[in-house]
Formats: C-alpha cells, structure tokens, sequence
C-alpha cells in the first residue's frame, strides 16, 4: 500500500500545481464602465428630465502623454438603462485613456459637443486606485439641438446663480 500511496500523492501534487498555474492571474486587466444620458435642457449635467440612452455607441480611446495616434480602441454600446461596459486586456500606464461617445439612436439627441464627449480614465494598475480592475467613467452626454421649452423653470429651480463676489 504505501508504495501505491507515493505516486497517488506525486499526481495529486502535480494535479494542484497545474491548477494553481491555470488559475493564475492573467496580469492587469480593466473592466471600464459608464452611463450614457440626454441632457434635453444642454445644462451640462443631469436634471430630471434626462433620460438614459439605450443603443448608444461609446469608444475608449488611449493615446500617449505627449500625442500621436491611438494605441487602443475598443467599442461598446449601452444596454436599456444607459449603461456599457468595456474590457480592457492590458495596462495602459504612459496614455491618456478616455471613453468617448461615438454615436446616439435616438436622432432628437444626437449632437455631441466637443470636451463635453468624453471621460477620462485611468487604466493602469500603479495609481493608488484599488477597485479589483473596475473603472468608472462618469457619466456623459448626448444633447438636443434645441432645449425643451419648459428648460428654463427646470434650470431655475437648481438655483444656479453665481458665487458672490468676496469681500
């Protein structure tokens, strides 16, 4: 018996091995998520008549520091509550990374204003950001070409007003 024993516990040594192997951890990998709105009023930023945007086409975008052409495009496109996510295979540490609008279903907000397209992302592991290799996009917009009427008293009621001036 223990001359049965020794082989049976080399396999399953050999067995635990290879498993530890295939369940390795593939290297720094990113998982990039986001929402996609109408923004009905133009306000910049979400009011209660803005509405999630389901088929819209998002692109992250990576180019280097110091410009040039892009070294990674991926594409996705939001479910019905506006959302999209976007898997990333690789660190991308010396680019600026940013999830770009690329195109709306919906043609009545459709218009993408430039640097109001666009969220930044970090997509490397040696920032600090401990998120398991989740990264969140804030939020960005597609536009009306011209508000809805009613914008006006919507926008009021936030209360916008400039800072006072200080003494």
């Amino acid at each position: 018996m223990p001359a049965l024993a020794t082989p049976l516990v080399a396999a399953s040594l050999l067995l635990l091995a290879l498993a530890g192997v295939a369940s390795a951890d593939k290297g720094p990998g990113f998982v990039v998520t986001g929402r996609v709105y109408c923004d009905p009023c133009r306000a910049g930023f979400e009011t209660n008549v803005s509405h999630s945007v389901e088929g819209a086409t998002v692109a992250v975008d990576c180019r280097p520091f110091n410009g040039g052409e892009s070294k990674l495009k991926a594409e996705a496109t939001t479910d019905k509550l506006g959302w999209y996510k976007i898997e990333i295979d690789q660190d991308h540490q010396e680019e600026i990374c940013e999830v770009v609008l690329a195109k709306s279903p919906d043609t009545a907000c459709s218009e993408i204003e430039e640097f109001r397209d666009r969220a930044r992302v970090p997509l490397t592991s040696n920032n600090g950001i401990k998120q398991q290799g989740i990264r969140y996009a804030n939020p960005i917009a597609f536009f009306r070409k011209e508000p809805l009427k009613d914008c006006g008293g919507i926008l009021q009621a936030y209360d916008l007003r400039d800072a006072p001036e200080t003494p």
